[in-house]
């Protein structure tokens, strides 16, 4: 009982970090974006991402923190919050590998297939990114509640899957692909190994419900 108490605390308390991590996430790019508007987005303009410019290719660290618009950002903030908690409540040192694996592959890959005359900037590369890993940590984890979780935000949020296609209006979709791809791809790098090298049990396989309550159990619900 004791272990189990203990399991539980240590969830309860990555799962506070995350909060935090998330809320100081937000807080930077909203502080960002003021002095960004009040200088006329002069620093999307010159810490974008810039297709095809090498001497862009650093940018790619601080575009993600960048937007275009208020509206571009209050459309980024709700989706990044929620999808950056769920990603990071089982531990943010693995959110934090994670995020940096998304950031890479989703900036890489806009900058080598988007217009060379655009200047990218803002968080949804990343949001696509959590997005995808959100949906396929449970499975490769198998942990149940991931996996209902998983497919919970799939069924919630079916609409941004269209955000993976072309589409007009200059919506940089390419960053979506990409950081959706290296979110799925991040869900199997950093799947809990641990898990799997433990030795088959001598009695039977326990039911799905079995598992889901000992799921429920360790998070002290």
């Amino acid at each position: 009982m004791e272990a189990k108490g203990r399991t539980a605390e240590i969830m309860i308390a990555e799962a506070r970090k995350a909060f935090w991590v998330m809320v100081g996430f937000l807080a930077v790019i909203w502080l960002l974006q003021i002095v960004n508007w009040a200088s006329g987005y002069a620093l999307s303009y010159d810490y974008g991402l810039r297709p095809w410019d090498p001497a862009a290719l650093p940018n790619m660290v601080s575009s993600p923190f960048l937007h275009w618009s208020w509206e571009h950002i209050e459309a980024n903030s709700g989706p990044l919050f929620i999808f950056g908690f769920l990603s990071a409540y089982r531990g943010v040192t693995k959110f934090l590998s994670v995020t940096g694996l998304i950031i890479v592959v989703s900036e890489l890959g806009a900058w080598f297939t988007s217009d060379p005359r655009t200047v990218g900037v803002g968080a949804s590369g990343v949001v696509f990114g959590y997005f995808g890993y959100t949906l396929v940590r449970g499975i490769f984890d198998r942990h149940l509640i991931d996996i209902v979780v998983g497919v919970v935000m799939a069924l919630s949020f079916a609409y941004q899957f269209a955000g993976l296609l072309p589409q007009e209006g200059g919506i940089g979709w390419q960053a979506h692909l990409f950081g959706f791809f290296a979110g799925v791809v991040g869900g199997w790098l950093f799947r809990d190994r641990g898990s799997r090298a433990r030795p088959a049990p001598a009695s039977p396989e326990p039911s799905s419900r079995s598992a889901l309550l000992k799921e429920l159990d360790d998070l002290g619900l």
